[in-house]
Protein backbone atom coordinates (compact mmCIF):
# COMPACT_ATOMS: atom_id res chain seq x y z
CA UNK A 1 0.00 0.00 0.00
CA UNK A 2 1.36 3.40 -0.91
CA UNK A 3 2.01 6.11 1.63
CA UNK A 4 0.46 9.52 1.26
CA UNK A 5 2.72 11.97 -0.55
CA UNK A 6 2.33 15.74 -0.38
CA UNK A 7 4.36 18.55 -1.88
CA UNK A 8 5.72 21.16 0.48
CA UNK A 9 5.02 24.64 -0.94
CA UNK A 10 7.53 25.62 0.01
CA UNK A 11 10.35 53.58 30.89
CA UNK A 12 9.28 55.33 33.63
CA UNK A 13 9.24 53.39 36.94
CA UNK A 14 7.04 54.45 39.89
CA UNK A 15 5.11 52.70 42.63
CA UNK A 16 1.35 53.07 42.76
CA UNK A 17 -0.72 54.56 45.51
CA UNK A 18 -3.16 51.70 44.96
CA UNK A 19 -0.62 49.00 45.74
CA UNK A 20 -1.40 48.76 49.47
CA UNK A 21 -5.01 47.86 48.68
CA UNK A 22 -3.89 45.18 46.24
CA UNK A 23 -1.36 43.69 48.65
CA UNK A 24 -4.03 43.20 51.31
CA UNK A 25 -5.41 40.35 49.20
CA UNK A 26 -2.42 38.09 49.86
CA UNK A 27 -3.32 34.54 50.86
CA UNK A 28 -2.72 33.26 54.36
CA UNK A 29 -0.04 30.77 53.28
CA UNK A 30 3.24 32.34 52.05
CA UNK A 31 3.80 31.77 48.36
CA UNK A 32 0.23 30.59 47.77
CA UNK A 33 -1.70 32.10 44.86
CA UNK A 34 -5.27 32.23 46.17
CA UNK A 35 -8.23 32.77 43.86
CA UNK A 36 -8.61 36.30 45.23
CA UNK A 37 -4.97 37.14 44.57
CA UNK A 38 -5.02 35.44 41.17
CA UNK A 39 -7.86 37.77 40.13
CA UNK A 40 -5.63 40.77 40.90
CA UNK A 41 -2.94 39.39 38.58
CA UNK A 42 -5.35 38.85 35.66
CA UNK A 43 -4.88 41.06 32.61
CA UNK A 44 -8.29 42.56 31.67
CA UNK A 45 -7.43 42.29 27.96
CA UNK A 46 -6.02 38.79 27.38
CA UNK A 47 -7.05 37.31 30.77
CA UNK A 48 -3.57 35.80 31.22
CA UNK A 49 -1.63 36.24 34.47
CA UNK A 50 0.20 39.57 34.53
CA UNK A 51 3.92 38.95 35.03
CA UNK A 52 6.82 41.42 35.39
CA UNK A 53 7.25 43.95 33.99
CA UNK A 54 3.78 44.76 35.37
CA UNK A 55 2.31 47.91 33.84
CA UNK A 56 -0.50 50.00 35.32
CA UNK A 57 -2.61 53.08 34.68
CA UNK A 58 -2.40 56.21 36.86
CA UNK A 59 -4.90 54.83 39.39
CA UNK A 60 -3.34 51.36 39.66
CA UNK A 61 -5.22 49.08 37.24
CA UNK A 62 -2.88 46.43 35.86
CA UNK A 63 -2.26 45.35 32.29
CA UNK A 64 0.29 42.88 30.97
CA UNK A 65 3.37 44.02 29.07
CA UNK A 66 2.22 42.19 25.92
CA UNK A 67 -1.10 44.03 25.74
CA UNK A 68 0.22 47.45 26.80
CA UNK A 69 1.57 48.49 23.32
CA UNK A 70 -1.86 47.82 21.79
CA UNK A 71 -3.73 50.14 24.17
CA UNK A 72 -4.25 53.90 24.12
CA UNK A 73 -6.14 54.04 27.45
CA UNK A 74 -6.76 51.86 30.50
CA UNK A 75 -9.18 49.03 29.57
CA UNK A 76 -10.68 49.16 33.08
CA UNK A 77 -11.27 52.88 33.78
CA UNK A 78 -10.49 54.44 30.37
CA UNK A 79 -8.00 56.70 32.08
CA UNK A 80 -4.53 57.67 30.91
CA UNK A 81 -2.20 54.73 30.46
CA UNK A 82 1.42 55.81 30.70
CA UNK A 83 4.57 53.72 30.99
CA UNK A 84 4.17 53.13 34.72
CA UNK A 85 5.37 49.94 36.38
CA UNK A 86 3.85 48.64 39.59
CA UNK A 87 6.99 47.69 41.49
CA UNK A 88 5.12 46.54 44.59
CA UNK A 89 3.11 43.95 42.65
CA UNK A 90 6.28 42.84 40.86
CA UNK A 91 7.87 42.10 44.25
CA UNK A 92 4.79 40.11 45.24
CA UNK A 93 4.92 38.18 41.96
CA UNK A 94 8.57 37.27 42.54
CA UNK A 95 7.58 35.48 45.75
CA UNK A 96 4.60 33.52 44.44
CA UNK A 97 4.11 30.19 42.72
CA UNK A 98 1.93 30.58 39.64
CA UNK A 99 -0.11 27.79 38.00
CA UNK A 100 0.88 26.71 34.52
CA UNK A 101 -1.27 28.45 31.91
CA UNK A 102 -2.32 25.00 30.70
CA UNK A 103 -4.01 24.25 34.04
CA UNK A 104 -7.44 24.07 32.38
CA UNK A 105 -6.29 21.14 30.23
CA UNK A 106 -4.78 19.14 33.08
CA UNK A 107 -1.41 20.53 34.17
CA UNK A 108 -1.08 20.69 37.96
CA UNK A 109 2.31 22.37 38.10
CA UNK A 110 2.83 25.60 40.04
CA UNK A 111 6.08 27.41 39.36
CA UNK A 112 8.05 30.51 40.21
CA UNK A 113 8.51 33.23 37.63
CA UNK A 114 11.93 31.96 36.56
CA UNK A 115 10.59 28.51 35.66
CA UNK A 116 7.07 29.30 34.45
CA UNK A 117 7.75 30.39 30.86
CA UNK A 118 10.29 27.61 30.25
CA UNK A 119 7.91 24.95 31.57
CA UNK A 120 4.97 26.17 29.49
CA UNK A 121 7.03 25.85 26.31
CA UNK A 122 7.40 22.10 26.89
CA UNK A 123 4.30 21.36 28.99
CA UNK A 124 2.69 18.07 28.01
CA UNK A 125 -0.73 19.73 28.32
CA UNK A 126 -0.10 22.55 25.86
CA UNK A 127 -1.99 22.45 22.53
CA UNK A 128 -0.51 20.04 19.99
CA UNK A 129 -0.14 20.92 16.33
CA UNK A 130 -1.09 18.61 13.49
CA UNK A 131 1.84 16.16 13.15
CA UNK A 132 1.63 16.00 9.36
CA UNK A 133 4.73 17.54 7.76
CA UNK A 134 4.37 20.75 5.81
CA UNK A 135 2.59 23.95 6.74
CA UNK A 136 -0.78 23.42 5.07
CA UNK A 137 -2.65 22.23 8.19
CA UNK A 138 -3.03 24.76 11.02
CA UNK A 139 -5.02 22.51 13.39
CA UNK A 140 -4.18 22.56 17.10
CA UNK A 141 -5.76 20.61 19.93
CA UNK A 142 -5.24 18.31 22.88
CA UNK A 143 -3.22 15.10 22.60
CA UNK A 144 -6.25 12.81 22.83
CA UNK A 145 -7.76 14.61 19.81
CA UNK A 146 -4.75 14.24 17.47
CA UNK A 147 -5.78 10.85 16.05
CA UNK A 148 -9.39 12.01 15.71
CA UNK A 149 -8.13 14.95 13.66
CA UNK A 150 -5.91 12.75 11.47
CA UNK A 151 -8.71 10.27 10.79
CA UNK A 152 -11.15 13.06 9.95
CA UNK A 153 -8.98 15.55 8.04
CA UNK A 154 -6.23 13.34 6.58
CA UNK A 155 -8.19 10.27 5.52
CA UNK A 156 -5.83 9.48 2.64
CA UNK A 157 -3.01 8.49 5.02
CA UNK A 158 -2.68 4.70 4.98
CA UNK A 159 -2.57 2.86 8.33
CA UNK A 160 -0.92 -0.56 8.65
CA UNK A 161 -1.17 -2.77 11.73
CA UNK A 162 1.71 -4.69 13.28
CA UNK A 163 5.17 -4.26 14.75
CA UNK A 164 6.91 -4.93 11.41
CA UNK A 165 5.66 -3.27 8.25
CA UNK A 166 6.97 -1.95 4.94
CA UNK A 167 6.66 1.80 4.44
CA UNK A 168 6.33 2.20 0.67
CA UNK A 169 7.21 5.60 -0.79
CA UNK A 170 6.12 5.73 -4.42
CA UNK A 171 7.59 7.85 -7.20
CA UNK A 172 10.60 9.08 -5.26
CA UNK A 173 11.99 10.64 -8.44
CA UNK A 174 9.33 13.34 -8.47
CA UNK A 175 10.92 16.78 -8.76
CA UNK A 176 10.83 19.19 -5.85
CA UNK A 177 10.25 18.77 -2.11
CA UNK A 178 7.91 15.90 -1.30
CA UNK A 179 6.66 14.22 1.90
CA UNK A 180 5.47 10.63 2.20
CA UNK A 181 3.42 9.80 5.31
CA UNK A 182 2.06 6.53 6.69
CA UNK A 183 0.63 5.41 10.04
CA UNK A 184 1.64 2.26 11.91
CA UNK A 185 -0.53 0.85 14.70
CA UNK A 186 0.91 -1.51 17.33
CA UNK A 187 1.21 -1.94 21.10
CA UNK A 188 -1.99 0.06 21.49
CA UNK A 189 -0.39 3.19 20.01
CA UNK A 190 -0.18 4.95 16.67
CA UNK A 191 3.12 5.90 15.04
CA UNK A 192 3.56 8.30 12.13
CA UNK A 193 6.22 7.37 9.59
CA UNK A 194 7.63 10.25 7.59
CA UNK A 195 9.96 10.31 4.59
CA UNK A 196 10.90 13.83 3.54
CA UNK A 197 12.69 14.70 0.32
CA UNK A 198 14.61 17.97 0.15
CA UNK A 199 16.31 19.50 -2.87
CA UNK A 200 19.16 21.84 -2.00
CA UNK A 201 19.99 24.98 -3.96
CA UNK A 202 23.06 23.26 -5.41
CA UNK A 203 20.87 20.50 -6.85
CA UNK A 204 21.83 17.97 -4.17
CA UNK A 205 18.88 15.81 -3.05
CA UNK A 206 18.53 14.30 0.43
CA UNK A 207 15.96 12.02 2.06
CA UNK A 208 15.10 12.04 5.78
CA UNK A 209 13.16 9.15 7.35
CA UNK A 210 11.84 9.25 10.92
CA UNK A 211 9.15 7.82 13.22
CA UNK A 212 6.94 9.85 15.54
CA UNK A 213 4.70 8.49 18.29
CA UNK A 214 1.27 10.08 18.54
CA UNK A 215 1.74 10.52 22.26
CA UNK A 216 3.75 12.21 24.99
CA UNK A 217 7.51 12.18 25.48
CA UNK A 218 7.15 9.88 28.49
CA UNK A 219 5.24 7.40 26.32
CA UNK A 220 7.81 7.69 23.52
CA UNK A 221 10.59 6.66 25.92
CA UNK A 222 9.00 3.20 26.14
CA UNK A 223 9.66 2.45 22.47
CA UNK A 224 12.44 2.09 19.92
CA UNK A 225 12.17 1.99 16.16
CA UNK A 226 14.34 0.51 13.44
CA UNK A 227 14.39 1.65 9.81
CA UNK A 228 16.06 -0.59 7.26
CA UNK A 229 16.75 -0.23 3.56
CA UNK A 230 17.54 -3.65 2.16
CA UNK A 231 18.15 -4.75 -1.41
CA UNK A 232 20.71 -5.51 -4.09
CA UNK A 233 22.98 -7.09 -1.45
CA UNK A 234 23.09 -3.81 0.46
CA UNK A 235 21.67 -2.79 3.83
CA UNK A 236 21.28 0.57 5.58
CA UNK A 237 19.92 0.66 9.16
CA UNK A 238 18.91 3.39 11.62
CA UNK A 239 17.72 2.76 15.20
CA UNK A 240 16.43 5.37 17.65
CA UNK A 241 13.69 6.34 20.08
CA UNK A 242 10.64 7.75 18.28
CA UNK A 243 9.94 11.45 18.52
CA UNK A 244 6.79 12.41 20.41
CA UNK A 245 3.90 14.54 19.19
CA UNK A 246 5.17 17.13 21.62
CA UNK A 247 8.54 17.38 19.89
CA UNK A 248 7.52 16.85 16.28
CA UNK A 249 9.96 15.81 13.56
CA UNK A 250 11.09 19.16 12.12
CA UNK A 251 13.95 19.74 14.57
CA UNK A 252 15.19 16.15 14.21
CA UNK A 253 15.23 16.45 10.43
CA UNK A 254 16.99 19.80 10.62
CA UNK A 255 19.65 18.27 12.86
CA UNK A 256 19.86 15.05 10.81
CA UNK A 257 18.84 13.04 13.91
CA UNK A 258 17.15 10.43 11.73
CA UNK A 259 17.89 8.15 8.78
CA UNK A 260 19.53 10.39 6.18
CA UNK A 261 20.60 9.36 2.69
CA UNK A 262 21.11 11.08 -0.63
CA UNK A 263 19.56 10.36 -3.99
CA UNK A 264 22.36 8.07 -5.16
CA UNK A 265 21.85 5.85 -2.09
CA UNK A 266 18.09 5.88 -2.65
CA UNK A 267 18.53 4.62 -6.20
CA UNK A 268 20.50 1.60 -4.94
CA UNK A 269 17.42 0.46 -2.99
CA UNK A 270 14.60 1.74 -5.20
CA UNK A 271 12.56 -0.50 -7.48
CA UNK A 272 11.06 1.25 -10.50
CA UNK A 273 11.08 4.56 -8.65
CA UNK A 274 9.48 3.16 -5.48
CA UNK A 275 11.32 2.87 -2.17
CA UNK A 276 10.37 0.36 0.51
CA UNK A 277 11.56 0.98 4.08
CA UNK A 278 11.22 -1.83 6.62
CA UNK A 279 9.91 -0.37 9.89
CA UNK A 280 10.07 -2.23 13.20
CA UNK A 281 8.64 -0.87 16.46
CA UNK A 282 9.71 -2.52 19.71
CA UNK A 283 9.12 -2.03 23.42
CA UNK A 284 12.11 -0.97 25.50
CA UNK A 285 12.57 -2.93 28.74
Amino acid sequence: MAAQKRRVISTQETTSGGSSTQLSALGSAPGTLTDELAALFECPVCFEIVLPPIMQCQVGHLVCASCRPKLSCCPTCRGTLGNIRNLAMEKVANNLMFPCKHKATGCRMSLGLNEKAEHEEVCEFRPYSCPCPGASCSWQGQLDKVMVHLQHSHKNITTLNGEDIVFLATEINLAGAVDWVMMQSCFGHHFMLVLEKQEKSDGHTQFFAIVQLIGSRKQAERFAYRLELNGNRRRLIWEAMPRSSHEGVASAIMGSDCLVFDNSIAQHFADNGNLGINVTISLVC
